[in-house]
Order: structure tokens, then sequence, then C-alpha cells
């Protein structure tokens, strides 16, 4: 595969089977962005190779091309300190929770349900302006030693000149779509 933002190392995990679960669950509910080809995909597999061990790979759905949107530059995205964790580990629901950070707060975060989340940081938003996650390589992790987690990046619609304003306009869509099944399935 010559895009490398599409292979991702699962080699310091802990907890690699709960991780790789935990991942599938996101399977084209969020897109997901790659810098080096300035490419944003919303219609992909994840896969876990054999031949390639500990690795994570992301398909392009072949036969979609107009699920993958081109000329998104790197400084579209920005890391947002949000991350989505399950609600319990041992739930198996797959119910999500966002963690939010505090300011001044004894607690540096706080768990919400996801769609909880969603809310919050949509209110302090712009209605114009909603909050659009994306994920890119680096984003799943380990909140701590035995749960994973999926760091979100967002998109900035304004950050997007190539673009005309029906490509921006479906990008917003597709992105808000997504998240709206996944905030559903809690």
């Amino acid at each position: 595969m010559d895009n490398k933002d599409l292979v991702w190392d699962l080699d310091k995990f802990n907890k690699r089977k709960q991780a790789q679960k935990f991942v599938m669950g996101f399977e084209n509910k969020l897109c997901v962005f790659s810098g080096s080809v300035e490419q944003l995909y919303t219609n992909y597999n994840i896969f876990f190779p054999k031949e390639e061990d500990r690795k994570l790979v992301i398909l392009p759905n072949p036969y979609a091309h107009h699920d993958t949107f081109h000329g998104i530059y790197e400084d579209a995205v920005r890391p947002t300190g949000l991350f989505i964790v399950p609600a319990d580990p041992k739930d198996q629901l797959g119910r999500l929770n966002m963690v939010l950070p505090l300011r001044g707060e004894s607690s540096k975060y706080r768990r919400v349900p996801l769609e909880v989340g969603l809310r919050l940081i949509n209110q302090k938003r712009p209605a114009d302006k909603p909050f659009l996650p994306v994920l890119m390589k680096g984003d799943l992790r380990e909140l701590n030693q035995d749960t994973p987690c999926l760091h979100l990046h967002m998109l900035q619609l304004s950050y997007l000149p190539r673009l005309s304003a029906m490509e921006v306009a479906d990008i917003q869509r597709v992105i808000l779509d997504r998240l709206k099944e996944l905030a559903a399935r809690q």
C-alpha cells in the first residue's frame, strides 16, 4: 500500500484484540483523513492482515470514488483533545462515552455519553460551523492499560479553498450523517 497514513501500528497495545474490536465499531462511521495525499475517506473497510502482524489497514472502497474527497489541506484538520472510549470495557452493547477536558477542575477530564458530549460541543459552536470529527493515523490509542480510545481530529471547512461550495457541503453532510448513525447506536 502506497499511502502509509492508512496503515496503523498496533504494536504498543496491551490489549490488541480489545482495541481491534473497539475500532471496528467505527468503520464507515467516522471519516478517515490522510494528510500525505490530502484525501478524506468516507467509505472504507478496516482489516487486520495476518501477513502484516500487529497492523490495522484502512482500505478505501475502490468502487466508490465519489466517497473520497480530494484536495483537503492538512491545515484543515486539527487535534481536539477529545476522545471516544467504551462506556464500560466489559459492556457488550458497545455504548460509548466522550472524554471532555475540563479547565480549572480537580479532575482533568469528564466522561459523558457520546450523544451528550457531541451536543455540548455543538452548543458552544456557531450553528453554521458544526463539530466535524475525523480520524487520522495515530488516533487509536490506549487511555490506560486496558481501555482503547479514539482521539478525534476536527475538519475545519473554512480551510478548504480548493473545493467548491457544493463539495464542502457534501463533506459536511457525510460527516454529520455518519456521526448521527454512530450516536444513534447508543
